[in-house]
């Protein structure tokens, strides 16, 4: 045979000789070529085939990646508290916190007396810029606060179904004060909004939805544009679907009065009454237009203004003629229109607004209707119009100003009104804001405002005005 001159086919007589031996029990050197070798030998064969083919696909396979430092181990997570900081909470309750810290430094400067204390000290109130007649303001008053500052709690509940019920509890510190400047300068805590949204409902107090919020302009002041803008809150039921919303609010008359006095001269008196009599909520309505361009809003307002007064017959006795009782109301009705425009990082911010204004309007400068008792006795609407116009501009992305002016003017009825009644009022500001860390605050504002009376009185009001505010 060949294979005894080849090496690899005698490495293979062996094996198949010995692997023989192994199966029927004889030596090796009793072995001759029977067909069972035969057999054994070709099974050898295809075996080394297989060794052959699995060490080629061994060779022809990818070397094994280096070995690489394993992972740092991830920490673990903290610890669940074992028992609720709120306990009464519902389930899936999460709670808001913000607010912020705000200290202002007022410097006023006003032709005609001073600012009275209580009243347009803390930020501008038209109405309380002294006139012609009411004294001489000899110096400018210096004057700071941190009334401004404010806390705002919250909550939001995602209920069975995926709806969120939320809650907003909001107090600054105008309005009230339990100290004086001469100590403590200690301030009580006074309700602003307290109110719970469920849907498209919302009960409690916030801002009239006669108010357009996302117009007010950043200011120094507490308000800014206040001679042109609505500004009230209140407790109300609101209801909103999309643009759309519509409220039944808290309602109030503020009544300018005119009687004789036979004591006094001139023997015309004038008197301010504020009656909460009216039998029916303040309706509004507003729709909103937005876009990525700003929003344009436009609302409406109806509502009874209504007075009822016993007759007084001890105070009678000393007015000619003498006071009966007083029973009267009548219904009015405001128009609203406002905006905000986007151009690039600036913007514009805007309102018009008409009909019978009063205390909706610039912190009550005019009232809402006239009650003559010296005559018919009718209650009548006091109209005007008001509005204003601001500009924001972003001089660096920490450096901004905001440029305004604010007016109104009220048609007072000039035989059931007072030469003491506010006709008109207007103001601009300009401003810089600086916010060197975010959510810090650092700003100046300088306005000029002028007061107007139905006599033509007026009289004029400079302040300068800074701030540092930060919120959280």
């Amino acid at each position: 045979m060949h294979t005894r001159n080849h090496p690899r086919s005698a490495l293979r007589a062996i094996i198949t000789a010995t692997l023989a031996a192994a199966v029927i029990g004889l030596p090796a050197s009793a072995m001759a070529q029977t067909a069972k070798e035969q057999e054994l030998e070709q099974r050898v064969a295809e075996l080394e085939k297989m060794v052959q083919q699995l060490l080629a696909e061994k060779k022809a396979a990818p070397a094994p990646a280096p070995a690489t430092a394993a992972a740092p181990a991830k920490p673990a997570a903290p610890a669940i508290q074992a028992g609720s900081i709120t306990p009464n909470a519902a389930p899936n309750t999460t709670f808001v916190l913000t607010g912020f810290v705000k200290a202002d430094a007022l410097f006023t400067d006003t032709d005609y007396a001073d600012v009275p204390a209580g009243s347009g000290r803390d930020f501008y109130v038209p109405g309380a810029t002294p006139v012609e007649g009411a004294g001489d303001a000899e110096d400018v008053d210096f004057h700071a606060h941190v009334k401004q500052s404010r806390i705002n709690f919250g909550t939001d509940t995602i209920l069975d179904g995926g709806s969120k019920l939320s809650t907003r509890f909001e107090i600054d510190f105008f309005g009230s004060i339990t100290g004086t400047e001469r100590v403590s300068n200690t301030y009580a805590p006074v309700v602003r909004h307290a109110y719970v949204q469920w849907g498209n409902w919302l009960v409690g107090q916030t801002w009239s939805n006669f108010m357009d919020v996302a117009t007010l302009p950043e200011a120094v002041d507490f308000i800014g544009t206040t001679d042109g803008t609505t500004f009230v809150r209140q407790p109300q039921l609101r209801f909103t679907t999309g643009g759309f919303s519509l409220s039944l609010e808290n309602p109030e008359t503020s009544i300018t009065t005119t009687y004789l006095d036979t004591r006094a001269t001139p023997t015309r008196q004038l008197g301010n009454v504020t009656a909460d009599d009216s039998g029916w909520p303040d309706i509004t309505a507003r729709y909103a237009y937005k876009g990525s361009w700003g929003h344009v809003a436009l609302g409406g307002l109806l509502r009874e203004l209504k007075y009822q007064a016993p007759a007084t017959s001890a105070v009678a006795a000393s007015f000619t003629p003498a006071f009966a009782a007083v029973d009267e109301s009548t219904w009015t009705g405001s128009v609203s229109l406002s905006g905000k425009f986007n151009i690039g990082k600036d913007d514009i911010r805007w309102m018009l607004l008409s009909g019978n204004l009063g205390r909706y309007v610039a912190l009550n400068f005019a009232n809402d209707a006239s009650l003559d008792l010296t005559g018919s006795g009718e209650l009548e609407a006091i109209d005007g119009y008001a509005g204003f116009i601001a500009y924001r501009h972003m001089w660096t992305p920490k450096l901004r100003s905001t440029f305004t002016y604010a007016m109104q003017e009220h048609d007072n009825d000039s035989s059931l009104s007072s030469t003491a009644t506010n006709e008109s009022s207007n103001s601009w500001t300009v401003n810089l804001f600086y916010s060197p860390l975010p959510k810090l605050d650092i700003g100046a504002e300088y306005r000029q405002a002028e007061r107007e009376l139905e006599n033509d009185r007026n009289g004029d009001l400079k302040r300068l005005q800074f701030t540092t505010k930060y919120s959280f």
